[in-house]
């Protein structure tokens, strides 16, 4: 077997018409098969990623539970759209922290449901 990578991730989230509009407003995103399944999930995606929207489940329903839980999902760009990406965040009034992990620079920061996402860059001068 071979396969060709990550088609998508399946989030929850409180409110899936925000989180597109997060999505595609804060990093680009595009909306991608508007219309299929009823709206549900909602999919979002850039290049070859995509994040499949879910709405949460209610509390007391067991049949479509569906937690706010991931660890973070981490995003690859070049230097020059690492540094970008800084920028945007900033103007946006988002809070990130730094970190450098000696073979990569990564910022962390949260979206309007508090998932974990991460923007990498294994451009560093070492």
């Amino acid at each position: 077997m071979q396969l060709q990578g990550i088609d998508h991730v399946a989030m929850g989230v409180r409110n899936v018409e925000r989180s597109a509009k997060w999505y595609t407003e804060v990093l680009g995103f595009e909306r991608l098969h508007d219309g299929v399944w009823g709206g549900v999930p909602t999919f979002v995606g850039k290049g070859n990623t995509g994040i499949a929207l879910f709405p949460a489940s209610q509390e007391g329903n067991p049949s479509t539970h569906r937690e706010i839980r991931m660890l973070h999902l981490a995003f690859r760009a070049d230097r020059e759209n690492f540094l970008a990406a800084q920028r945007e965040l900033e103007k946006r009034g988002i809070k990130f922290e730094f970190q450098d992990h000696e073979i990569s620079h990564s910022i962390y920061f949260r979206d309007p449901d508090g998932h974990q996402l991460e923007i990498t860059t294994y451009e560093v001068d070492n």
